[in-house]
């Protein structure tokens, strides 16, 4: 008895016609569409969003640790040595070490200065190029993802006007679902735009903080190469000479 009266009110629930696959159907070609261009700026913006901070996370860590053990080496290809192979930091030294040995060739000190400080420069601009890729996508995720979600969002709005005009009334079953459709697009346009834009700037203040690190490094590097190894920075020769110990007072002399 008890199962006979479960089974009647659940042939007797109301079905949801409404929800988000019903809507999609609804939609047709224009709906699925939009929705999984949609998906793919979405996993292309996480995608982007973890590499990327892994990256510059990497980056900052190595900064961290050059800045503890770098410039204790005595000469810069023993400093080379400490670092970790295809890093930033290591890049700019080995293009600061190349440059130094091309330099030498250079009838003129103005013109020999120049070359160092380009080669350092273009080695910091292909590193600050490499941090940016993807970036873009970012901002074109962000930029573009609203108006995708709006185009289906008018054609969602047009659908329910084509059906009030069809039933002669505004009935309420017969534009809830094209209503809805329209809807749920703009709210996945908002939802794909938002997170994207955060991690673009996000990201983008992440870069520039490397820059500016990497470009301090840099002039460190070639003040260090035009002084022939005499000149290192100031807080790394402060860390290292630590200040001897006080020696205790006398004690005074008995009478």
């Amino acid at each position: 008895m008890l199962i006979d009266l479960l089974a009647a009110g659940a042939n007797a629930a109301p079905q949801n016609k409404f929800g988000f696959a019903e809507a999609l159907e609804q939609g047709g070609f224009i709906a699925y569409a939009t929705v999984i261009i949609l998906g793919v700026m979405s996993f292309g913006s996480f995608f982007i969003l973890f590499t990327k901070w892994f990256e510059q996370s990497k980056i900052i860590r190595q900064g961290r640790e050059l800045r503890a053990s770098f410039w204790r080496a005595a000469t810069l290809k023993e400093g080379a040595a400490k670092l970790e192979k295809n890093s930033a930091w290591r890049q700019i030294v080995d293009d600061g070490i190349a440059a130094e040995e091309q330099h030498g060739k250079m009838v003129d000190a103005t013109d020999a200065h120049e070359w160092l400080v380009g080669s350092l420069t273009r080695s910091e601009a292909s590193i600050n190029a490499r941090l940016a890729s993807g970036l873009p996508f970012l901002a074109t995720v962000g930029a573009t993802s609203p108006f995708i979600g709006l185009f289906g969002t008018v054609v969602g709005i047009y659908r329910a006007l084509i059906a009030i005009g069809l039933a002669g009334s505004a009935s309420i079953d017969k534009v809830a679902g094209p209503v809805g459709e329209a809807l749920i697009m703009t709210a996945l346009g908002l939802l794909v735009a938002v997170p994207a834009v955060l991690a673009y700037n996000y990201l983008q203040a992440r870069n520039k903080s490397i820059a500016e690190q990497l470009h301090g490094f840099s002039i460190d590097v070639l003040a260090n190469i035009n002084s022939k190894g005499a000149i290192k920075p100031a807080v790394q020769a402060a860390a290292a000479a630590k200040p001897a110990p006080a020696k205790p007072a006398a004690a005074p002399a008995k009478p």
